[in-house]
């Protein structure tokens, strides 16, 4: 954890919090305080007095910041809070140091990213919260054998080459759940597209025509729901398309072909 904390993790906070000594940012790596138990955090959770000390403490330096819940992390001293629409913060002892980045612990035989599980929980509960009808979905005809959630933009090439794997994909007894995240942002001419696709008529027909390059009426309704889509996928930690969130939570940043995707669900992609 030492050897990290010098490297990787120092070269970025001397860069982004140049205020903290490098002294101190080592020394909030390293320490396993005694008191740790006292505090609460090597028992699972923060104490409600801890939390307060921290939300404080982190908002005496930056008020204009939305913090989420704080949570323990498996270091003693250490605990974990999201900030919204930004990173994951690990935060030491009493919020007068922190640092941001992946986090690992040594298993056996791999390297875990403990910062990935934590975000894959977060993942998980935002995606059970998204009514079914705010998705445009493509189901198999035949059972459902997995699901796949896909933050998609009309205008990204590869996500237009993923389109075109959607019926590979569904003979596969996959299901593809789309949300709409328009890379370039909200009001954007990308937004205008994506939210007439989910406002039209037809809105899987409107989607894949707005994929090949075909224009579509411009219709965007006031309910639609692809501002709160794009809000969504920049909390689970999507800053490109496609992303790719899984039933548990994990993320697969990028494109991937409909055969990978069904070996990634355990699906025996030759059957049909």
């Amino acid at each position: 954890m030492y050897k990290e904390c010098r490297g990787n993790t120092v070269r970025r906070l001397i860069t982004k919090l140049q205020r903290f000594t490098v002294v101190g940012i080592i020394m909030a790596c390293v320490v396993q305080p005694l008191w740790a138990a006292e505090q609460g955090n090597s028992a699972g959770e923060v104490s409600a007095e801890r939390k307060a000390r921290i939300l404080a403490s982190l908002r005496s330096a930056r008020p204009d910041l939305n913090y989420g819940d704080i949570q323990a992390s498996p270091i003693a001293g250490i605990s974990m809070v999201q900030v919204e629409n930004g990173p994951l913060l690990y935060v030491y002892n009493e919020g007068e140091f922190f640092f941001d980045g992946d986090l690992y612990q040594v298993g056996k035989g791999r390297f875990i990213n403990l910062k990935e599980q934590a975000l894959a929980a977060v993942r998980k509960d935002l995606l059970a919260d998204i009514p079914l009808k705010d998705m445009l979905v493509f189901s198999p005809q035949t059972p459902v054998k997995g699901v796949v959630n896909v933050f998609t933009d009309v205008d990204c090439g590869y996500c237009r080459k993923l389109h075109k794997e959607v019926p590979d994909l569904n003979a596969m007894g996959i299901e593809v759940r789309y949300l709409a995240f328009p890379r370039a942002g909200i009001d954007s001419a990308s937004y205008q597209k994506i939210a007439s696709a989910w406002c039209a008529d037809e809105p899987q027909e409107a989607l894949t025509a707005l994929k090949n390059g075909k224009d579509i009426e411009q219709n965007v309704c006031a309910d639609n729901p692809v501002a709160k889509h794009y809000k969504l996928g920049q909390q689970m930690g999507v800053n490109g398309t496609p992303a790719i969130v899984l039933a548990d939570g994990s993320l697969i940043p990028g494109y991937r072909p409909a055969a990978d995707l069904a070996r990634v669900l355990g699906i025996d992609s030759g059957r049909r």
